[in-house]
């Protein structure tokens, strides 16, 4: 199976670093043949370009990133993308604020879906990050379960797809500008 395991977050800004700050762990792990891993940074429709450049598409898709749904810090979210439509305006306005350097899962999210990048198997590990603020370092409560984020990852990109861990959807819908949805979370301890 070929998977692409992906960071996505801008650099030190602590909590919010999570998916960059451990691409190097992330690439030390052991990997089954054909997991790729990488960061995805530079930019969603430069990924949509790549994406769709492929002689062979990515069967399965894991994303690593910090994002804030109002869970408490160190909360381990994960979540299956199930795609839908975005009007195209949703879509340009999007791609507006990447162009001007806005690193974000969610853009990044509904503008591959708008694309058709994609596969059916994708999913994202979602880390409920402390206070934003610049920095290297992690706050204790993230830093606590960075092996459980780990594992996580390393255990979607691995698993049968019929053993997966419990998962919330997330659909189009839910990343709608000025919408904020406290997903129930599936906590790593």
């Amino acid at each position: 199976m070929k998977v692409f395991v992906g960071t996505v977050g801008y650099h030190f800004l602590r909590d919010y670093s999570i998916g960059p700050a451990l691409l190097p762990a992330l690439k030390a792990l052991s990997w089954a043949e054909g997991v790729e891993v990488d960061e995805c940074n530079w930019g969603p429709v430069a990924v949509v370009q790549q994406f769709e450049a492929m002689a062979q598409p990515y069967e399965r898709v894991v994303l690593l990133t910090a994002s804030d749904y109002g869970a408490a810090p160190g909360t381990i979210v994960l979540k299956r993308w199930r795609g839908g439509t975005t009007a195209p305006e949703e879509v340009q306005g999007r791609i507006n604020e990447a162009v001007t350097g806005v690193i974000s899962v969610d853009n990044l999210l509904v503008i591959g879906e708008y694309f058709k990048v994609w596969p059916a198997q994708t999913f994202i590990v979602d880390v409920q990050p402390g206070v934003q603020e610049a920095g290297e370092a992690f706050t204790p409560e993230v830093e606590r379960v960075v092996p459980a984020v780990l594992a996580a990852v390393q255990q979607i990109a691995h698993a049968d797809e019929n053993n997966m861990p419990a998962m919330q959807d997330v659909h189009v819908d839910d990343l709608l500008v000025n919408q904020r949805h406290a997903f129930s979370s599936y906590t790593v301890n």
